[in-house]
């Protein structure tokens, strides 16, 4: 990955960022900076807009190939949401959406998805366990 979130909080000291932000640098890291919310930047982006393709697979909105091919062909993303979950892992994704809803119950993006649940509570965790929303058995 090229990229490095320096998480900056009011007790991170401007030495200690400084530090981080050349740590980084010298990996060949582009680095960027954020306050302390859930998933910093690229999650915080990324957990909804899963969530969501799911929730457009749930209404029948569209077919998850058709969700993914839409992201990939008309967003240029290099991998479909629901295929993204899959790699990513069904548990996982449940695990932090479950997590920032405990944590922020008021949070409409958070709220925990059961189509998700049950995968999951089937043992059908994308392509680590051979089967998600796709299947990856051979």
């Amino acid at each position: 990955m090229k990229l490095l979130e320096i998480i900056r909080t009011d007790q991170t000291s401007d030495e200690t960022f400084q530090a981080l932000q050349g740590f980084g640098q010298r990996l060949g890291k582009a680095c960027i900076t954020c306050k302390d919310t859930p998933g910093f930047v690229v999650n915080r982006l990324l957990v909804p807009y899963m969530a969501e393709a799911i929730r457009l697979l749930e209404r029948g909105d569209a077919s998850a190939r058709d969700i993914d091919t839409a992201m990939k062909l008309g967003a240029g993303y290099p991998m479909g949401p629901i295929e993204l979950i899959d790699y990513v892992g069904l548990d996982t994704t449940n695990n932090i959406l479950q997590g920032w809803h405990e944590k922020y119950p008021d949070n409409p993006l958070f709220v925990p998805i059961k189509t998700l649940q049950q995968l999951v509570s089937e043992g059908k965790l994308g392509v680590k366990s051979g089967e998600g929303f796709y299947s990856y058995k051979k």
